[in-house]
């Protein structure tokens, strides 16, 4: 078997992982996808349309899947401070619990973890190649994160102490992105290959955080 396709059936093998039939825990696999997308978005991203997108469904579906999490009490909506005619879905405590606790996805996590921080780095740089091969046949991506996108602008020095006091701008929303969104999804993500990329310094602060 040429060792391209083992690797590919190898991801198709832990893809089942998180696509199943049924519900575990009391939820569909795309209500688990919703709900952990919205764990992850950014306050740009956490809307019906956004979800929809993220999950590849139709926006009566996504609507219908956010009822249900916020049936469940994982989820609950506010009106946006940008445009009060649109919503925010915000996760719960209670959401964030049962993400922790009984995701899927996390025994898939538990078993990369383990791996060891260079060889996440190097999973997460290889994969990364992977989908920008698939994105440019596409010429979309369903989200990313903010750290890499060319919209993200850092309006002070990045050296030395500086780094943690950092401000950053979303040039396409023209608002203020702290330290913390960087590290957070976006669905109108677009990958720039010009900039300077923040991913090395973080990369080297997570891993000296693991040590």
């Amino acid at each position: 078997m040429p060792l391209a396709r083992e690797a590919v059936e190898l991801l198709i093998q832990a893809s089942r992982v998180w696509y199943f039939e049924g519900n575990q825990h009391g939820l569909r696999d795309r209500e688990w996808m919703a709900l952990r997308f919205l764990g992850r978005a950014n306050r740009f991203s956490r809307n019906p349309s956004a979800v929809a997108g993220f999950i590849s469904a139709t926006r009566a579906t996504a609507s219908q899947i956010v009822k249900t999490l916020e049936g469940k009490s994982f989820l609950v909506r506010k009106p946006s401070q940008r445009d009060k005619r649109s919503v925010v879905l915000h996760v719960t405590a209670q959401g964030e619990k049962c993400l922790n606790q009984y995701d899927p996805v996390n025994r898939v996590l538990n078993a990369v973890t383990a791996l060891g921080p260079d060889e996440c780095v190097r999973l997460r740089d290889l994969l990364q190649e992977i989908l920008n091969h698939l994105d440019e046949a596409r010429q979309r991506l369903d989200a990313g994160v903010c750290r890499n996108c060319m919209f993200l602008a850092e309006r002070r020095p990045s050296t030395g102490k500086r780094r943690a006091t950092a401000e950053f701008l979303c040039r396409l929303y023209r608002a203020p992105v702290s330290l913390e969104e960087t590290e957070l999804l976006c669905t109108n993500f677009e990958r720039t290959r010009d900039r300077p990329k923040l991913e090395e310094d973080f990369d080297r602060a997570r891993v000296a955080s693991q040590e």
